[in-house]
């Protein structure tokens, strides 16, 4: 991916609600089409912040699972 991530949000570890909390908090520290890219392991993610992006209008420009892990990548509206 050639875009450039402003910031990196690793919620490895914690189960929901906690990555979707944190993911909110971050963006609302970013500025207007700034990226961030999270890390997660909970599973619950893969519904809960695709929801999170459709809500509040944010564009999800990548979702992948390695393993374990859940990353996406996400660019504030």
């Amino acid at each position: 991916m050639n875009q450039h991530i402003k910031k990196y949000l690793d919620t490895s570890g914690l189960l929901c609600p906690e990555p979707v909390m944190l993911l909110h908090k971050a963006v609302r520290e970013l500025d207007s089409g700034d990226i961030i890219q999270v890390t997660a392991t909970d599973p619950s993610t893969t519904r809960d912040v695709p929801k999170f992006c459709l809500f509040l209008g944010h564009e999800m420009l990548e979702q992948r699972q390695d393993d374990d892990t859940y990353i996406y990548v996400i660019r504030k509206k």
